[in-house]
């Protein structure tokens, strides 16, 4: 024990006096934590809409201004030319085009039916799925408006009505950043942690300080310990500063579930991740191999773990390598206990398979680990 106290005395210094670690510790998460999730919206807003009316009806008049009220879309261009609207795609200044044919209105009224035509730049995928299905919902409710001024409801309406009203759980106003804060604080206490204790090793093998340890008595298993620790416990202290004080008084999010429970997960889950940092370092001589190594499994932890496209969306085989992320268990976790206030029995799995995890790196980095007297 006075052994490892000394170790963890050394390791301490050695973080503090090193000034440009530091920012990078303890400053660059918090900021991140607070841009992150206002750029990370799943809403599409403000997307372009070239306008080719042909009618310049009343009707035709009156769905513009519902579209462009509706806070998704800004007019980028209106006209009467589908090839004037069409150079606007091309020139990336719009996203969308909705003509208008001639005799829109006269249709409509006469005939009670017209056809409108939507053309989506779908380069970007996502902006054209759901721009596309903003625009076909409020034209849709467009058509309703209309038959509900032809016909007027009656009075008393003899046949059954069933009403349904939707009720929002866990996250009552659907507020994206209730979602996301929670995941993005979960991947940079990963990325923090993995990062720093990796570089923290090989740079002992690059200064030449590692040697000087490898000569002494000190067992391999409490070099780890010191190396471990203190990453640990930073892990943790960034951990609540992110929860408790970014999360409630910049995005107003209190922890639902019970925080005993999520320290309790987050101990073993920093075990695991601070033992894949040592594992990487012992397969590095330079910072270079061991950034390298870490940005290519940070990669894919970040990408296979959930935090922004949903594991059953995944191909089956993408899912199997998200089941195998540490970092997809800790996401859920954050997400059940602070939005969801989920129980030990419904994270107990999530528990066992991250305690695996931590025995199989912190092992692994042990046995590898190879100090020569």
């Amino acid at each position: 024990m006075r052994t490892l106290l000394f170790l963890l005395q050394k390791e301490f210094k050695q973080i503090f006096r090193n000034k440009s670690l530091l920012p990078a510790i303890f400053a660059a998460p918090i900021i991140q934590l607070i841009v992150l999730p206002l750029a990370a919206d799943y809403e599409v807003r403000n997307v372009s809409l070239s306008v080719v009316d042909h009618d310049h009806s009343s009707y035709s008049q009156r769905l513009i201004s519902k579209i462009t009220s509706s806070g998704y879309f800004k007019l980028s261009d209106y006209g009467n030319s589908f090839n004037e609207a069409f150079k606007q795609i091309e020139q990336d200044k719009s996203d969308l085009i909705l003509e208008i044919p001639q005799g829109f209105e006269k249709n409509l009224v006469r005939d009670g039916n017209q056809k409108l035509f939507v053309a989506v730049n779908a380069i970007n995928g996502t902006k054209a799925g759901l721009g596309g299905a903003y625009l076909s919902r409020i034209i849709v409710d467009y058509n309703a408006d209309i038959r509900l001024d032809w016909f007027q409801p009656q009075r008393s309406n003899t046949s059954p009505v069933i009403e349904v009203v939707s009720s929002n759980w866990f996250n009552t106003f659907l507020n994206y950043r209730f979602f996301m804060v929670p995941g993005i604080l979960a991947v940079l206490v990963t990325m923090v942690c993995s990062y720093m204790c990796s570089l923290n090793i090989v740079k002992e093998k690059e200064v030449g300080t590692i040697e000087q340890i490898n000569v002494t008595p000190i067992k391999k298993y409490l070099f780890i310990l010191g190396k471990l620790i203190p990453f640990w416990i930073i892990g943790m202290f960034i951990f609540s500063v992110g929860l408790f004080v970014i999360g409630r008084l910049v995005y107003g999010i209190v922890p639902v579930g019970s925080i005993a429970l999520l320290y309790g997960f987050l101990s073993v889950y920093l075990v695991a991740m601070l033992g894949f940092g040592l594992l990487l370092s012992t397969y590095s001589e330079t910072q270079q191999q061991a950034m390298s190594l870490a940005f290519f499994f940070m990669m894919i932890f970040l990408l296979m773990s959930g935090l922004f496209t949903p594991i059953d969306s995944m191909p089956h085989w993408a899912q199997v390598i998200a089941w195998c992320n540490p970092v997809t268990y800790f996401i859920e976790v954050m997400r059940m206990l602070v939005l969801k206030g989920s129980a030990f029995g419904d994270i107990k799995n999530h528990f066992l398979v991250t305690i695996v995890f931590a025995v199989i790196f912190n092992s692994w980095a042990i046995l590898n680990y190879k100090k020569t007297s």
